[in-house]
């Protein structure tokens, strides 16, 4: 995904902690999937409507990847861009750039796999059609 593809996508900024920090003097790798995580529940929280706590139908990751193109630094504001790349049934992959307050470019971008499955039997089905008419305009 190019940063111009992720640009047309969701939005939300998270600042950098001290504690993501590693011994390095720069955000420790793992902590990139946790703002791919945060960016994209924001979105399916705020803006889908789902509630994570209490729908039937829950997305499980089942696939995620990095690629890491620049450090960022405490402290230091992400934006995370947020876009559905590909839908399917009962599959959604979520792509994100993270863009740095000081760089020119993303300095991330990575993929979430989340497949809907029945949060009692945890057997796939299909999107709800709610939140799966959200994430055709997240795909738009």
């Amino acid at each position: 995904m190019s940063a111009a593809q992720a640009a047309r996508g969701y939005a939300v900024e998270i600042p950098t902690r001290w504690l993501d920090t590693d011994a390095y003097g720069h955000v420790n790798n793992v902590q990139y999937y946790s703002y791919f995580d945060t960016a994209i529940t924001t979105w399916l929280v705020e803006q889908a409507g789902f509630d994570p706590a209490a729908d039937p139908a829950i997305g499980l990751c089942v696939e995620s990847g990095c690629r890491y193109h620049a450090a960022l630094g405490f402290p230091e504001r992400v934006t995370a861009q947020v876009r559905v790349g590909r839908l399917g049934r009962s599959s959604v992959r979520y792509e994100i750039a993270l863009h740095g307050e000081r760089h020119d470019g993303p300095v991330a971008e990575g993929h979430f796999v989340h497949v809907y499955v029945d949060r009692a039997a945890r057997t796939p089905v299909p999107i709800p059609a709610p939140l799966r008419a959200r994430m055709e305009e997240l795909a738009a």
